[in-house]
C-alpha cells in the first residue's frame, strides 16, 4: 500500500474533544498537529481529496468528504488517481489538497530505512520527513496493513506459516502483488533483505483487488500481497503469513494534507471521523463495494449519516 511523476490532467462542524490517545503519537487537536504546518491555512474556498486506485481508499476519500461537508467545507474527490509515486506530487503541486494515507507505508515511502513500528513512534518520524508544505493530522482508530497470503493448499503443502518460512521455497514461488511492491520495502525488497526471500517470479497484478485475488485462487500465484481488511482473506480460508521479524509496520490511517488548507474545520471534522471509524467498520465498508458491488461514494455517505457525521441528504 505505499505509492512520483507529476500528476497531469488535473485542475490545477462542531468542535469536538481531543482524540483519546491509544499510543504516544501527536492525537491533540490544539498545536499545528504534526509535520511542520504554519497552522495558518484555509478551507474556504474547498478542499480537493485525492484517492490511491483501491477500493478502500476510494471509501475513505469519500468520508473525508463527507465529514468535511457537515462542517461547512465545500469538497471535490478525485478518486482512482494511482499510487504515492503519483499522488505525493499531485498534493505537494495543488492539485490535490488530502489524501487518506497509512503511517507505515508512507513513513517507508519518505524514509526507507525507517525503522519504528509503533503508532506513535511512526507519527513522530512522519512529522520530521514529510516534504514541506505537507502535514499529517492526527491518526485514527482504524487500521489496516500489508499481508502475504497463501491458499491452505499451498500452506500445507510447503510447510508455511511465516514469511521465514518462505525462504526454504527459495526460487519456487511465484508471488503476485501491485507493480510497486517489487521496488518497496514492504514488497519484494524488504522480504529478501528482513527473511533472505527469493521468488521465482513477480506477477504484477493489483492492490488486493480481483486481478491477484483471482490469481491466487486459480494457482496462478502462490503467495499475494493483501490488505488485511480484505474479507475475502476469511471468506476464502487464506493464510496470513506471520512477521516475526516485523517487517510490515502498523497501518493507521491517516490524514495527510497540504498546509494551506490545514485549518481547525478540518481538523475537527477529520478527527471526529478518525475517532468513530474502527478496523471492522472500514472492513465492513469494503465488503459493500467489493462483494455487494455498492458504490463507494454511497457507501461511504450511507455510513456517516448513520453515525452522526454527515447531514441527512432529506
Amino acid at each position: 500500500m505505499n505509492r512520483r511523476r507529476i500528476l497531469g490532467g488535473l485542475f490545477a462542524a462542531a468542535s469536538v474533544p481531543a482524540l483519546a490517545a491509544c499510543s504516544s503519537g501527536i492525537t491533540s487537536l490544539d498545536g499545528q498537529g504534526s509535520g511542520g504546518g504554519s497552522g495558518n491555512g484555509s478551507s474556504a474556498d474547498g478542499i480537493t481529496i485525492g484517492t490511491a486506485n483501491f477500493t478502500e481508499n476510494q471509501i475513505l476519500g469519500y468520508l473525508y468528504a463527507a465529514v468535511l461537508g457537515a462542517a461547512g467545507v465545500k469538497t471535490k474527490v478525485r478518486p482512482n488517481l494511482g499510487t504515492r509515486e503519483i499522488l505525493i506530487p499531485a498534493l505537494k503541486g495543488g492539485d490535490i489538497d488530502l489524501l487518506p494515507e497509512y503511517q507505515g507505508a508512507l513513513l517507508h515511502y519518505l524514509d526507507p530505512k525507517a525503522t519504528a513500528t509503533e503508532e506513535g513512534e511512526m507519527q513522530n518520524a512522519l512529522a520530521v520527513v514529510l516534504p514541506a508544505g505537507l502535514q499529517i493530522l492526527p491518526y485514527g482508530k482504524a487500521e489496516d496493513s500489508d499481508a502475504f497470503a497463501v491458499t491452505r493448499e499451498t500452506a500445507d503443502r510447503f510447510g508455511l506459516s511465516t514469511l521465514a518460512d518462505l525462504k526454504k521455497q527459495n526460487g519456487k514461488l511465484v508471488i503476485g502483488a501491485a507493480p510497486e511492491v517489487k521496488k518497496r520495502v514492504v514488497g519484494v525488497v524488504g522480504l529478501k533483505d528482513v527473511y533472505g526471500v527469493e521468488f521465482k517470479e513477480f506477477k504484477s497484478l493489483d492492490s488486493s483487488g480481483p486481478l491477484v485475488k483471482g490469481a491466487l485462487k486459480k494457482g496462478d500465484v502462490d503467495v499475494a500481497n493483501l490488505f488485511t481488511t480484505d474479507t475475502d482473506i476469511a471468506a476464502e480460508g487464506w493464510v496470513v503469513l506471520t512477521d516475526p521479524k516485523n517487517l510490515i509496520p502498523g497501518q493507521h490511517i491517516v490524514p495527510l494534507i497540504a498546509d494551506r488548507k490545514a485549518d481547525s474545520t478540518v481538523r475537527k471534522a477529520l478527527a471526529r471521523l478518525g475517532n468513530a471509524l474502527t478496523t471492522e467498520a472500514l472492513t465492513e465498508l469494503n465488503r459493500q463495494v467489493d462483494k455487494d458491488k455498492k458504490d463507494p461514494e454511497d457507501v461511504a455517505n450511507a455510513w456517516a449519516e448513520d453515525h452522526g457525521l454527515r447531514k441527512s441528504a432529506g
